[in-house]
């Protein structure tokens, strides 16, 4: 394996990745690199997936029963989630091969694409080697751990030339995309307010006893990048109210999770899939009830962690001076009503369509021409998460420049924005 980055280096390939995102702000742009047989054999995408918990059993579904996907490999460390997802496609491929190391799926020159669904501290290093390898990637939210992460994602999309897809569904949802157009419309006049509700926290952060490490798992393959920390089960756990979600190491609590859907849509609304926020201040800080990060423009966007919040009951709530929208994975409500039938005009902003956000990837794959949610996109909505965490572990706002994508003024904070790899897994360039 590569040797550890130095300091040195860190902070060069972290000054050339600042660069790199801003120069693709607002820019969607792939350079077709030649394949063979870029979509496989008989036009059909030969695919793997990596990490075979819960969220990729309805990736897993859709792909093996897909007519133009030859599903053919998965991967996880844990034995006994690769044996039943192994054996789950075995029904369908009997040649199907089940891998430990996704080192071994990126070898493959015959594999075109993977589904990543690990822990949110992998997403990076595996995007990118997949990128670096000739495959193209669909990633799930958030789409990585650390700001400097996101950038580099950015760097290997551009520089490789191929197709990713963040796993951000929302945006490929009707209502989330309705609810775009009449903000960015202007129907409910100036935005005055918006407010997110993230339906639940976690448990605090807390130390872990010690626990053998069972046969079932590589755990040090497990933690990878990761700090060392000793083994338990709550550590590892996939689950959606806690597990490996509670702990910064491996996620960003509830700003990575829920965030994630979002602030993403916030971002689209706002037109800012090329921008961000400037301001990030923590629930508790001089008595603010909520979280909230700022855009230049003074406009708030507020987060509810239990809900009953000001979003009144819907995932986002745009409040405008002629109106306000609220919409949920349930649907769209607007004020004045209508608004959700209304079709913009030749003249007005319509949103990119998706109705399927796999499908939306499999159409980019072939095509190569952009998804709705490539990592440029993925990237400055990992910002608003991630940012939004640094203020919540240090307790104090932080403030950030978009443009050159640097907290501003705050040494400490600055740290944040990547952390040190353990020894035996860099971040791959």
């Amino acid at each position: 394996m590569k040797s550890a980055p130095t300091a040195q280096s860190t902070l060069s390939r972290r000054s050339f990745l600042k660069a790199s995102l801003a120069t693709a702000a607002g820019t969607i742009f792939f350079p077709y690199i030649a394949r063979s047989n870029p979509i496989g054999a008989n036009n059909r995408v030969r695919m793997a997936l990596i990490g075979c918990g819960g969220i990729m059993e309805g990736h897993h579904g859709w792909a093996q029963s897909h007519p133009m996907i030859d599903l053919v490999a998965v991967c996880d460390v844990k034995t006994s989630k690769r044996e039943a997802a192994l054996a789950k496609l075995k029904q369908k491929n009997p040649d199907a091969v089940g891998y430990v190391d996704y080192g071994d799926i990126m070898a493959r020159s015959d594999i075109d694409a993977v589904i990543i669904g690990t822990p949110d501290h992998w997403h990076a290093a595996i995007s990118i080697d997949a990128m670096r390898t000739g495959k193209d990637v669909f990633v799930e939210k958030p789409m990585a751990l650390t700001l400097d992460e996101a950038a580099a994602m950015v760097a290997a999309e551009k520089g490789y030339g191929r197709i990713l897809q963040v796993g951000s569904m929302q945006r490929s949802d009707p209502a989330f995309r309705k609810a775009v157009e009449i903000v960015r419309n202007g129907w409910i006049g100036e935005i005055t307010e918006i407010h997110v509700d993230f339906k639940g926290d976690f448990a605090p952060v807390s130390l872990l006893a010690e626990q053998p490490v069972p046969a079932d798992i590589d755990y040090d393959r497990w933690l990878g990048p990761a700090p060392w920390r000793p083994y338990n089960n709550d550590r590892v756990l996939g689950w959606w109210a806690g597990g490996w979600r509670i702990f910064w190491d491996y996620g960003s609590r509830k700003n990575g999770d829920w965030g994630a859907h979002h602030f993403d849509i916030v971002q689209w609304a706002l037109d800012m899939d090329g921008n961000g926020p400037v301001l990030f201040v923590p629930k508790g800080f001089e008595g603010e009830p909520y979280q909230y990060h700022q855009y230049a423009n003074g406009l708030k966007v507020t987060a509810s962690l239990k809900g009953g919040g000001p979003a009144n009951g819907a995932m986002i709530r745009f409040v405008g001076k002629n109106g306000e929208v609220k919409v949920s994975r349930s649907g769209i409500e607007t004020t004045p009503a209508g608004l959700a039938s209304r079709i913009p005009s030749s003249s007005e902003f319509l949103a990119y369509r998706s109705n399927d956000h796999r499908q939306n990837w499999l159409d980019s794959i072939i095509s190569r021409r952009p998804p709705i949610c490539p990592a440029t996109v993925g990237a400055r909505t990992l910002d608003v998460c991630g940012l939004a965490g640094i203020a919540e572990r240090l307790n104090r706002p932080i403030r950030w420049n978009p443009e050159k994508r640097e907290i501003t003024g705050d040494p400490e904070a600055s740290r944040f924005a990547d952390y040190t790899r353990r020894a035996g897994y860099p971040l791959p360039v």
